[in-house]
């Protein structure tokens, strides 16, 4: 009844649980903080360990001999990800400071639109080259460490690679909670309009452009750029990274993540509709040659 609950809610397995957070640490704060393994595990206390070990497990699902294929294919849907959602925040960092406009927080308007890659790295890389934070290179290596050894194990090991990749997923919704423990309902008010526009933002101006990318660099249809015109479940995290690494962004953490967590239902939402649109506007190789593959064998 649980999981079918959380299946059916857009995110529902980072989401649900960050409410939950939330709501405890709103309304009932010292039963997170009684200490041991219950503050360790449900509070915000846990919560960079969740994404430590999370970000490791899901490493160890990178296998070099994949590599080339998909940077070949994804390599332009990256890039292009990456540039539209480093100018935008960027823009309304240089513009309008940390707090950004509308409610809508820097780093927030950079992070929902990286969130393809699932992670601070791209995030922190944009805020830091642009000078809207103090990013020390060792603070982006420490970031990728984990990464880099789960790929390393899950290279050497298939079993190993095959016993920790499921944790990855199983670790969702307790980086969810961890995070939520962090927030104040109070501040999810605020972040309800400015994360719709968020996520308005993210598909169209993100997706349109990744769209351009994808047609006239890629020679696609350009359906692949609606699909990952997305803010990932996982984006919910980076803000609190960013905190972390750059404790100037610390006070906006906790408005960034509800704006980023909007923004997670609404592109969820929208997404699909748009890139189910396009392929049958503009054409889907596959879905043709299923069609074809279904027409050969009804001959």
């Amino acid at each position: 009844m649980i999981m079918r609950f959380l299946k059916r809610v857009p995110a529902g397995m980072m989401i649900v649980p960050l409410l939950i957070g939330a709501f405890m640490n709103t309304f009932f704060p010292a039963a997170l903080r009684i200490g041991s393994f219950t503050t360790a595990t449900f509070s915000s206390a846990g919560a960079a360990t969740a994404m430590g070990i999370q970000l490791f497990c899901l490493g160890t699902t990178l296998q070099l001999r994949d590599m080339p294929k998909v940077v070949k294919r994804g390599g332009i849907l990256l890039i292009s990800k990456f540039i539209i959602g480093a100018a935008i925040g960027i823009a309304v960092g240089k513009m309008f400071g940390f707090a950004g406009v509308c409610g809508l927080t820097t780093d927030c308007a950079a992070m929902a639109l990286l969130a393809l890659n699932d992670g601070p790295l791209f995030t922190l890389i944009a805020l830091g080259a642009s000078g809207l934070a103090n990013v020390p290179f060792m603070a982006l290596v420490a970031t990728v460490i984990p990464i880099i050894v789960g790929m390393i194990i899950g290279n050497l090991d298939k079993e190993m690679q095959t016993f920790l990749e499921p944790a990855g997923n199983i670790l969702i919704p307790f980086v969810g909670l961890t995070l939520g423990a962090g927030i104040n309902l109070s501040n999810v008010v605020k972040g309800g309009v400015p994360g719709i526009i968020l996520g308005l933002i993210t598909v169209f101006v993100g997706g349109c452009f990744i769209v351009f990318c994808d047609k006239i660099i890629g020679r696609r249809p350009g359906y692949a750029g609606w699909a990952v015109a997305t803010t990932a479940g996982n984006a919910v995290a980076v803000p609190a990274a960013v905190g972390l690494i750059d404790p100037a962004w610390a006070p906006y953490v906790g408005e960034a993540t509800t704006q980023v967590a909007a923004s997670v239902v609404v592109t969820a939402i929208l997404v699909p509709l748009m890139t189910n649109w396009w392929a049958k506007k503009y054409g889907c190789p596959q879905s043709e040659a299923l069609e074809a593959a279904k027409l050969e064998t009804a001959k």
